[in-house]
């Protein structure tokens, strides 16, 4: 019979694991979010999530999945647009350098565009 225990969290992203994870979605961005003809197949992606997995893991605060890379992935882009449009609409302060990193130049507003720097 199995444990009646509560099932444990897992501990928070730290930041070096955030960092290789954002350094190696954006090095192989067009293989896993590309749309149209040239698109990856599902196998492709799927062995180059297991390699950013294999990236984050030696420096994660405990083992990571692939979903778990996938949901922080998500989380990070949502949070990053969310503060961009905040941002856009003047509420707050100005925008750091480094905000657009994970966005798009399309996504930026017009403003931000120039002050983004080349990939």
């Amino acid at each position: 019979m199995a444990e009646d225990s509560p099932k444990r969290r897992k501990a928070n992203f730290n930041e070096a694991e955030t960092e290789v994870l954002i350094e190696q979605v954006l090095k192989h961005e067009q293989l896993l979010f590309a749309a149209g003809p040239g698109r990856a197949s599902a196998g492709q992606k799927r062995k180059v999530w297991e390699l950013i997995r294999h990236k984050v893991n030696p420096v994660a605060a405990c083992p990571r999945d692939v979903e778990d890379l996938k949901k922080r992935w998500r989380d990070l882009k949502r949070r990053d647009r969310s503060k961009l449009c905040r941002l856009s609409q003047g509420c707050g302060p100005p925008a750091p350098p480094a905000l657009g990193l994970l966005l798009a130049p399309e996504e930026l507003p017009p403003r931000r565009r120039a002050a983004r720097p080349p990939p």
